[in-house]
């Protein structure tokens, strides 16, 4: 698993987040965040990791490393 992948799923249960609900707010279809997080989608678009990122107030930066 990628390290995106461990900090959207580590930060999205920190928040009490469903996938749906965080696809939600991130304005991004429920089938990525999932894709995502399963490592079957290694390389997100920038566009998706800025969306994410906004969702838990951090940098872009913080959610990849």
């Amino acid at each position: 698993m990628s390290s995106i992948a461990k900090n959207i799923k580590r930060l999205r249960k920190a928040k009490k987040l469903s996938q749906e609900r965080l696809a939600r707010l991130a304005n991004v279809a429920n089938n990525t965040i999932i894709k995502i997080e399963a490592g079957k989608n290694r390389n997100p678009t920038l566009d998706t990791i800025k969306k994410i990122s906004r969702v838990f107030n951090i940098s872009v930066d913080e959610l990849i490393k």
